[in-house]
């Protein structure tokens, strides 16, 4: 296997890749704004971005510190990466993984789904810079986001209203979220580990953990490699 998407899936299965404190390098991503990404799974690295081997092999060198077990995720390797590939890491998120339960035909009498493109929130405007394929539900109290992200998986981000926070609102929208993809695909939850109100959200609503990741997107003005 050489494909990102191949290897999320697995894991997304419940098939976690060997824990032999391998660096693997992929090519870098399709789908989605990420030019590059790095992901950290137990003892088992994946750096998906168009790198000689040899520049890597160089900035792990294992004849150094550079090669303690959790160097990829480290500030100093990602901003050293980010360098090299005139390219912005962007946040270590926590990677949560839960499955469709319907067809986009299923959906909570409740929503509306409503055009991204038109609506002037935050939440739908990220969506739209970092996703393809954005659609999004709102429900009263709150929004939900579903597009195709890194490796063309799909993604969710939900936003609840100040005035329906501590209700069960969140939970409501991340479980929501699973209907609106095609029953049995997975479907991925990118959380900040210091925003653990939304991490407690997700598994409330199912998702698991089962990594972490960072992004890298294009820096305004920056050549391409």
């Amino acid at each position: 296997m050489t494909d990102l998407a191949e290897r999320l899936e697995l894991v997304g299965r419940g098939r976690p890749l060997p824990a032999t404190g391998e660096v693997t390098l992929l090519p870098g991503p399709a789908g989605g704004a990420a030019v590059a990404a790095v992901l950290g799974f137990t003892a088992h690295h994946l750096i998906a971005a168009d790198l000689d081997p040899d520049w890597l092999k160089s900035a792990l060198d294992p004849t150094t510190d550079n090669a303690e077990i959790g160097r990829p995720m480290q500030p100093g390797f990602l901003a050293e990466l980010g360098v090299h590939l005139h390219a912005r890491p962007g946040g270590q998120d926590v990677l949560l993984v839960s499955t469709g339960t319907s067809d986009l035909d299923c959906l909570d009498p409740d929503a509306a789904i409503v055009n991204p493109a038109g609506l002037d929130h935050p939440r739908a405007d990220r969506a739209l810079r970092y996703r393809d394929d954005v659609r999004v539900a709102t429900k009263p109290g709150g929004l939900v986001t579903i597009g195709r992200g890194l490796a063309d998986r799909w993604e969710i981000s939900i936003e609840v209203e100040t005035s329906h926070r501590g209700g069960g609102m969140g939970r409501a929208l991340a479980e929501f979220g699973r209907t609106l993809v095609p029953g049995g695909a997975l479907l991925w939850a990118q959380v900040h580990p210091a925003n653990v109100a939304s991490l407690r959200v997700f598994l409330a609503a199912g998702y698991r953990p089962v990594g972490a990741e960072v992004l890298f997107t294009r820096a305004s003005g920056a050549p391409e490699q």
